[in-house]
């Protein structure tokens, strides 16, 4: 970036250059997708045309909004495999119609059979809620990794080491976000009708690209406390 001065005698930007770069970065990514087309056609030349004709992905993948944790890329699949919704922290709020929505035509619809919730060490969204500074718009939205803060309070506060607080809360953010998707009438009553999905929790590491299971997986809603389930029989059992 330059500057120089006008007739004023004030200095100016000149953008021109930031222009260039703009516009060469944003070519960057036509040219990318033509190379993309062109290696698919090698490898396939019936790659497109099977594409278009629709998808039946097994896997709902609800992920952070981060650019290093892609679903495709991260779980080697291939497009049409994975059903992706993403938002920052991979938070399922059962107020977010975007989330449910996607969520509703995944189970279904598309009938998928595992739905999974992805977060990763090293979350910029789940590091923003453990602090008391305001960042704007995004504070209504990182409250919801505060409340689970909240309900953990005690394990956080005794781990002192402020990065590996933040790798547990990331864990624990995953956690709650299984129960909250469990918790829905979406996920409860697709377990009345079938018994084949499951909703699953990982965490990436982004310094090895391996995913840990965190072994909350569940497959009804009876782990949840019977306030949650939206059953007559098991609201008389208690």
């Amino acid at each position: 970036m330059s500057t120089q001065e006008n007739t004023n005698g004030k200095a100016v930007i000149n953008t021109n250059n930031i222009k260039l770069a703009q516009s060469d970065s944003y070519n960057t990514l036509i040219k990318n997708n033509a190379a993309w087309v062109e290696r698919k056609l090698a490898e396939d030349s019936e790659f497109f045309t099977n594409l278009a004709k629709g998808q039946s992905p097994e896997v709902l993948w609800i992920g952070c909004s981060d650019s290093r944790v892609p679903a495709n890329e991260v779980t080697g699949t291939k497009p049409g495999e994975v059903f992706v919704h993403r938002n920052i922290a991979n938070v399922c709020a059962h107020s977010d119609m975007n989330m449910l929505s996607v969520l509703d035509y995944a189970v279904n619809v598309l009938k998928v059979k595992h739905v999974i919730v992805a977060g990763h060490y090293g979350c910029g969204g789940v590091a923003a809620a453990m602090s008391n500074k305001q960042f704007g718009l995004i504070d209504n939205w990182l409250r919801h990794i505060k409340d689970v803060y909240r309900l953990h309070a005690k394990e956080l506060d005794a781990i002192t080491d402020e990065a590996e607080r933040v790798k547990r809360l990331v864990e624990l953010n995953v956690t709650e976000q299984v129960y909250n998707l469990c918790k829905t009438t979406i996920i409860q009553n697709a377990w009345k009708e079938r018994h084949d999905l499951e909703v699953h929790g990982w965490v990436i590491d982004l310094a090895s690209g391996l995913v840990k299971d965190l072994k909350v997986t569940s497959s009804s809603p009876h782990n949840l406390g019977y306030v949650y389930e939206f059953n007559v029989e098991a609201v008389a059992a208690h």
